[in-house]
């Protein structure tokens, strides 16, 4: 009998729903019955080149043939030397600090900004700014920055001098960033809030009160990393570049594994014992995300994110003309349609039919297929879409 057939030890955080996945390949995966789904959650976007794509198995494999699976933060590797290596050489970074999560490397990135601003500016430099519709993990300080009261509530108080201000109000966002401002930290796109993209002007105007205030300007590229949006980094498109990043779920193709990329002046203010991952950046782990990384960056990958983009967007264009939606937002493959109703039921009919999706609040759907996707795979996932919907 399945473990999971009964009543199950696992922790109640969640509530799964049937049905219970056995296998995949590349973006279908199987459940227990042998039924086959179309998937466009990705693992909620960590599944970045589907389920057994050969550069994860490969490098698996060969990781795995060296039998260093870990060592610990006492001795250094290899393979974490070169990955770190390849995301410096790719950002605007210059070191690179590796745990497990992406609420792990949000914990990380607060805590570099915290240490360096008041390093320069003095204790009362510790404030953290963040905006309405943000997620950005459950860990304590993670929550802290993250708009969800709800989620909040039960493990109050949480870190203090954390402040939540509306994106839409620049008046609050100028009052909010001053000289007792350790850090912003702002999604390039809100992606569990609804898929709302902050646009260049926007986060421009940051970076300015950041550089004025003297504050870190932290970039939470978790979701929007490494592809998803069409290039490399999500906030490439605006032109503007963090003094931080957070990175995680595409990174190692499927392993945990999280980031934190640190410009210089940030970087220099850290000591050795402010912080350390035991598993982060381990052997293995390192080795798969390497592969998975130089996949991911290839103009193949990238181009292809694009190309799903244009079609994407004139897809659910024609949506929205219908009145199947009410609006579609996106960039790459993070598309959110909004639909004017809850959307858990949609997502429910949706799998009836064969096809994975999953939510972004609690009336917009959230599309997040693998980044090599075909065009007739979209077209097949949105098909199926148009007639749940």
């Amino acid at each position: 009998m399945s473990a999971l057939a009964t009543t199950s030890p696992l922790l109640g955080v969640y509530r799964p729903p049937s049905p219970v996945l056995v296998s995949g390949h590349g973006t279908r995966v199987v459940d227990s019955g042998g039924r086959e789904y179309l998937d466009f959650t990705s693992g909620i976007a960590v599944n970045a080149l589907g389920h057994g794509h050969p550069t994860v198995v490969e490098a698996a494999r060969s990781a795995l043939a060296t039998g260093l699976l870990h060592t610990s933060n006492l001795f250094r590797t290899e393979p974490a030397a070169a990955l770190a290596e390849w995301l410096v050489d790719r950002s605007f970074g210059d070191r690179v600090f590796f745990c497990n999560s992406g609420a792990e490397a949000v914990e990380g990135a607060l805590k570099f900004a915290r240490r360096w601003a008041t390093t320069v500016g003095g204790p009362e430099r510790n404030g953290i700014v963040a905006f309405k519709g943000g997620f950005h993990g459950r860990t304590m300080g993670a929550l802290s920055a993250t708009d969800r009261p709800a989620y909040q509530a039960p493990f109050a108080p949480l870190v203090s001098r954390v402040q939540i201000v509306d994106p839409g109000d620049p008046h609050a966002v100028a009052r909010a960033i001053g000289p007792e401002t350790a850090a912003v930290i702002v999604e390039p796109i809100q992606a569990e809030g609804g898929v709302h993209e902050m646009g260049a002007d926007f986060l421009a105007g940051l970076r300015e009160l950041c550089d004025d205030a003297g504050a870190a300007l932290v970039f939470d590229e978790v979701q929007t990393g490494l592809g998803r949006t069409g290039l490399l980094w999500g906030h490439e498109w605006s032109g503007v570049a963090p003094d931080l990043m957070a990175l995680a779920k595409p990174l190692a193709g499927g392993l945990p594994m999280g980031a934190v990329v640190l410009a210089e002046h940030i970087a220099d203010a850290i000591q050795p014992g402010d912080h350390a991952s035991t598993f982060g950046g381990g052997p293995f782990v390192a080795t798969v995300a390497l592969a998975v990384c130089e996949k991911i960056g290839s103009a193949e990958i990238l181009e292809n994110v694009r190309r799903a983009d244009a079609w994407l967007r004139e897809r659910c264009a024609g949506l929205v003309e219908r009145g199947r939606i009410v609006e579609a937002r996106g960039r790459g493959l993070l598309w959110g349609l909004e639909l004017g109703r809850p959307a858990a039921p949609v997502v429910d009919a949706a799998r009836a039919r064969g096809l994975l999706v999953c939510t972004a609040g609690q009336e917009v759907l959230r599309l997040l297929p693998p980044l090599n996707t075909s065009l007739a795979e979209l077209e097949e996932g949105v098909a199926l879409l148009e007639e749940v919907l």
